[in-house]
């Protein structure tokens, strides 16, 4: 392959982009790889769908050296399935909608579970059809509210989805170990850091669930390690421990006058101030704050609901959502329409609404807590004593240094990162759904059960470039590089000819060739347009040509050689 700039849609940007977020962002709209069409859709020009390719090409690989087959569903997609397995309503406004010209209703895919489900039924019978794995690359499409930092959240991205077929939990788990060791093939040839950790299956529904994160301090994502033993989860999975029931009786529940402390700060400093319960080493930790928040069910009735978690931790909303979903909560703030509910005094005792609390609120802890009345607290809430939470719920932010859920003796560090990979064990859900049966060797009726595994394409990109790049530009993996070697004719006579006969034969030698031919273009231009794009190699045709001698830089390290340009070819088929 070899692509000359002078002739190619190719144009890079001196300046960083207004609209640019991250690093990813910024660099793939300067070097010339993508541009924005709309808002959380981009265009990807020759370079940039070169590396796409190249992305799609090794998870294609990977999935075939697993045993996966390749189809390739519509993006556009009838409603019934969907509506079948309840996720038309769950979805609720993550969806793109639309109807034809004869009122069809119809969506364009987020993903495709209900169709491969469809697609096994019409055309298996027998257990001698299983196991099976289905994958495709396609694009899939997401209402996003807020699309942000290019590629990374956008609303149209590319997606490979791969569905696996047993007829027994045994062969899911089988199935889901093959997928888990291919995405760690994937991504080690992507040039990805990354670590796996315990997730939640969200609307996928399922019940074993990891995702795979790319280490980046821009990730949406925050997950949380142990050192002492190998627990990894995103913090909307991290399971918080409950805590033995305290010793002794708590004494009475009192009431007292706190005016003016709406705030956990506030109360903690009267509370020590007047000694409340004979006390004057209150901390946030022995309040119990009593959040309210609205919750919105797909296609039902908005529900309030009042969350208690200590006071020393806020309300982490991503996994109030995840503790939620599909439904989704926001937190309430109209306490005029709703006068049993004083804010910045809420307790627990005789709540009128749905109440869930804190793993940590176990029976028999004593809590500082609202009075539910106007400039009032009362101290020795007692739970199972004086009120009794309707469940429990994971909706307080997870902390640097708390105990590790699974060793209890380690301490947990907090990181972030990007979703890169998601795999699920679906169980039964869509093939109860559709009843989707096979004759089993007996003779009698077996319902399959499915796995899901995707990767984000699209999203792969972004994260390789977040990991690989440096200040001068984008350092791409030689794996998924738009070329092997970038050709620079520094300008005088006779180097763009040289420069356009070594890409002649680095083709011919097997390798992928961007040449820089552009006349009237200064050789300063094209050595910083050269580190931006971020080929692994450049070989600059320059001042030393009248030797005999080019110069071979490698991007990454650095390193420059003066290799004589005989030798060019075979310096570069070695590396």
């Amino acid at each position: 392959m070899l692509l000359r700039m002078s002739t190619m849609l190719l144009k890079t940007l001196r300046e960083d982009p207004a609209e640019a977020e991250v690093p990813s962002h910024r660099l793939l709209l300067r070097a010339g790889y993508i541009r924005r069409a709309a808002p959380g859709g981009y265009t990807y020009l020759p370079l940039g769908k070169l590396v796409l390719d190249n992305v799609a090409r090794v998870v294609r690989e990977e999935m075939a050296a697993a045993g996966a087959q390749e189809v390739s569903f519509p993006a556009l997609l009838p409603r019934d399935p969907y509506e079948t397995s309840g996720r038309w309503t769950d979805y609720g406004d993550e969806i793109f909608t639309l109807k034809d010209r004869r009122d069809t209703e119809y969506l364009l895919a987020p993903t495709h579970e209900e169709m491969f489900a469809l697609l096994v039924q019409d055309l298996t019978s027998s257990y001698r059809d299983f196991p099976m794995i289905l994958f495709q690359v396609q694009t899939k499409y997401r209402d996003e509210a807020r699309p942000r930092a290019g590629l990374l959240r956008g609303r149209e991205f590319l997606m490979k989805d791969a569905y696996s077929f047993d007829l027994t939990d045994e062969g899911l788990a089988d199935a889901y170990g093959v997928m888990r060791v291919a995405y760690q093939k994937i991504f080690a040839r992507l040039g990805l850091e990354h670590t796996i950790v315990s997730a939640m299956a969200g609307a996928m529904g399922g019940s074993a669930s990891e995702e795979f994160l790319a280490l980046a301090d821009v990730g949406e994502d925050t997950f949380v390690g142990c050192a002492k033993c190998d627990y990894a989860a995103n913090t909307e999975a991290v399971v918080t421990p409950a805590p033995p029931a305290p010793e002794g009786t708590p004494g009475p529940l009192t009431v007292h006058d706190t005016p003016d402390t709406p705030t956990i700060a506030s109360l903690v400093a009267l509370a020590n101030e007047r000694a409340l319960d004979g006390r004057t080493d209150w901390t946030a930790a022995d309040t119990l704050k009593n959040v309210v928040v609205t919750v919105h069910h797909p296609g039902g009735e908005p529900e309030l609901l009042a969350i208690g978690v200590p006071g020393d931790r806020e309300i982490d909303l991503k996994r109030l959502d995840a503790a939620l979903a599909p439904a989704t909560a926001e937190l309430f703030d109209d306490f005029a329409s709703r006068p049993d509910l004083v804010k910045g005094y809420i307790g627990p005792q005789g709540s009128k609404i749905r109440y869930l609390a804190d793993p940590r609120v176990v029976a028999g802890t004593a809590w500082l807590t609202g009075a539910n009345q106007p400039g009032k607290h009362a101290t020795s809430v007692v739970a199972g004593r004086d009120f009794t939470p309707d469940g429990t719920i994971e909706a307080a932010e997870v902390r640097a240094g708390d105990p590790c859920p699974r060793c209890s003796e380690g301490e947990l560090t907090i990181r972030r990162g990007i979703e890169i990979g998601h795999i699920f064990q679906l169980g039964r859900r869509y093939t109860d759904a559709f009843k989707l049966d096979v004759l089993g060797p007996d003779g009698k009726p077996v319902r399959p059960t499915m796995g899901s595994y995707g990767v984000g394409v699209s999203r792969a990109v972004a994260a390789v470039a977040e990991q690989h790049h440096d200040e001068r530009g984008l350092v791409w993996p030689a794996e998924i590089a738009p070329a092997d070697v970038h050709v620079v004719a520094a300008g005088k006579d006779g180097q763009v000819a040289a420069a356009l006969r070594l890409a002649g034969e680095l083709v011919a030698a097997g390798l992928r060739v961007l040449v820089d031919d552009r006349p009237g273009v200064s050789a300063g231009v094209k050595f910083t347009d050269a580190e931006l794009i971020g080929i692994p190699h450049t070989v600059v045709v320059g001042r030393r040509l009248g030797d005999g001698y080019g110069e071979l830089r490698d991007r990454r390290t650095g390193g420059r050689d003066e290799v004589l340009m005989s030798d060019m070819v075979a310096a570069l088929t070695t590396v």
